[in-house]
């Protein structure tokens, strides 16, 4: 079923089979990580460790996937798509068996590192493989198609992972990403693929360069708490002079990413094929999409990370009760990103961009405001409803804006720039959610000690105001009963803590509006969308002319 020679175009309608394999392919990766939010509590309760130490799973799979992905991209044009496609989908399955066998959080960090590096070749290999399969009509419906895909396996993950990791248990959720997995294996043996091209050459140069970029913004922006923000704390692994590690990291991530772009550069005037092209940010427009859509995902993934926390870790709540509170804003981001592709002949992307960040301020702001412990009100439910409209129209907007308005032949360059992009927004998105709550939730707690006398500093001192998170009611009722606290005192430190939760929740809420609203700005500089069909030269790595040659021999034999 598998062909392995270049065919010359068809005319004809192809079968729907491969782009279901597809379909599923991203709504496998897509499923994963959304199914970690959901089991968020229980891993909590199994493992014995701090919500931020789950968080670092999620962190750790949009790390690996943003560091690798453009490699990937050269890796599937070297050895071939479709090869590649069933090795790394085989890869998954097997970070799949790790989860539901772990027996520390060390083993989800692990497995969700192995799933990431298959995503790597996954994400690229998505839009080679529409391009190497689908024309016309059928290639532009495969590639929009993508996009619901992510957003149904958002609300799949909330439903199907919410009512499992309730009824039976977290391991219960990852064996549908295993089911998912072999069932995409499977429908591999539909795709038609080119051979590999063994032309294509590997700049390791970038690719160390912007690997470690990545691994060393993201694990500074994650330990920020842990380490300290400026001066280094107890946690932090080494100290210089006294400072913390982490925005250390943070400034070496951001040099090694600029010294990307120049070696890039320079290997581009020397007329050698770079890891991407740099073509893709040529102009001030394909830029500004490429911000817009590392702010949309990055603000997505803080709310799909901050309302199970606090659902399940403050509430205490069950993983069912996050699905039914997060099925507002995961419906309506579905089917916003099927819907708005109808707005894309009447309206520029700049005036569907501009409206939509201002639907996702306007919503976060009032969440900011609404927002109490229970989160089933119907202020709370419109918020999220309001914001689930903005999030899904930008989520497709801006990835079939960046397609569209890049020359065809670099459509493979931007399938990798949308997975660094996506995925490192994604990790740096919900590390920024963790430690920016975590933050202002420490500070909430000391300032609020001053308001309570009954809180004398005797008792304050036995408990560690250095490692302040987010823990239930009971948990802290229990840690407090290890202390001389009297039943009056527990009563007022759990007032404190709830007070300085709900507080922390909408200060962030109030900062992620703020970081909203200057997306409008990239937002009113979206290039236009012109669609056309991406070529298939784009899964061999071949440019222009060589793709010519290639089918001319096609066509004589």
């Amino acid at each position: 079923m598998t062909t392995t020679s270049p065919a010359a175009p068809r005319t004809d309608r192809a079968s729907w089979v491969p782009m279901i394999g597809l379909f599923l392919a991203q709504i496998l990766m897509s499923y994963n990580v959304s199914a970690l939010p959901v089991s968020l509590g229980g891993m909590v309760d199994d493992f014995g460790v701090p919500p931020t130490d789950v968080s670092t799973a999620i962190v750790t799979y949009g790390l690996v996937v943003a560091a690798l992905v453009m490699v990937g991209a050269k890796i599937g044009q070297r050895v071939g798509w479709v090869i590649m496609f069933r090795i790394v989908v085989a890869m998954f399955a097997g970070s799949a068996v790790m989860m539901i066998a772990a027996p520390s959080v060390s083993w989800v960090i692990a497995a969700q590192a192995v799933a990431g590096a298959s995503a790597a070749i996954i994400v690229p290999s998505l839009v080679a493989l529409i391009a190497e399969n689908y024309r016309g009509s059928q290639q532009e419906t495969a590639i929009g198609s993508l996009g619901s895909a992510r957003a149904l396996a958002g609300v799949s993950a909330f439903l199907i992972g919410g009512t499992l990791a309730t009824l039976v248990g977290w391991r219960q959720v990852f064996i549908v990403v295993l089911v998912l997995a072999v069932t995409v294996f499977v429908l591999s043996f539909w795709l038609r693929g080119a051979p590999g091209n063994r032309h294509i050459k590997i700049d390791v140069v970038a690719a160390v360069l912007i690997g470690l970029g990545i691994v060393s913004l993201t694990l500074g922006v994650n330990n920020l708490n842990n380490w300290g923000i400026v001066a280094a704390r107890p946690d932090a692994p080494f100290d210089v002079l006294g400072l913390s590690p982490a925005p250390l990291l943070i400034l070496i991530g951001l040099v090694l990413a600029q010294l990307f772009f120049l070696w890039t550069r320079r290997r581009t005037k020397a007329g050698k094929v770079p890891l991407v092209s740099l073509s893709v940010f040529g102009s001030s427009r394909e830029r500004a999409a490429v911000y817009a859509m590392f702010v949309v995902v990055g603000l997505e993934a803080a709310l799909n990370f901050s309302i199970p926390l606090y659902i399940q870790i403050v509430q205490g709540r069950t993983p069912f009760d996050t699905s039914l509170a997060m099925l507002p804003f995961n419906l309506t981001v579905f089917f916003a990103a099927m819907v708005v592709v109808r707005f894309y002949r009447r309206f520029a992307p700049r005036t569907i961009g501009m409206f939509s960040f201002s639907l996702t301020t306007i919503a976060l702001i009032w969440l900011a405001f609404v927002v109490t412990n229970n989160w089933e009100t119907l202020p709370t439910i419109l918020g999220l409803f309001v914001f689930g409209v903005g999030q899904g129209a930008l989520v497709t907007l801006v990835f079939n804006v960046l397609v569209t308005a890049s020359p065809k032949e670099l459509a493979g360059d931007v399938g990798s720039v949308r997975g660094t992009t996506q995925n490192l927004a994604s990790a740096v998105g919900t590390s920024v959610a963790g430690a920016l709550l975590v933050g202002i939730l420490s500070l909430n707690v000391v300032s609020s000690l001053v308001d309570h006398p009954e809180l004398p500093p005797a008792l304050v001192s036995q408990v560690d105001l250095d490692r302040v998170n987010f823990v239930s009611n009971d948990r802290l009722r229990e840690v407090l009963d290890e202390t001389d606290a009297t039943p009056a005192q527990v009563d007022a430190a759990v007032a404190v803590n709830e007070e300085a939760r709900l507080s922390a929740l909408k200060l962030g809420l109030l900062i992620l509006s703020g970081v909203s609203a200057l997306a409008i700005l990239p937002a009113s500089r979206l290039p236009k969308f012109r669609p056309g069909e991406v070529p298939e030269s784009v899964a061999t790595g071949e440019g222009p002319l060589e793709a010519e040659r290639t089918q001319a021999k096609g066509d004589a034999a």
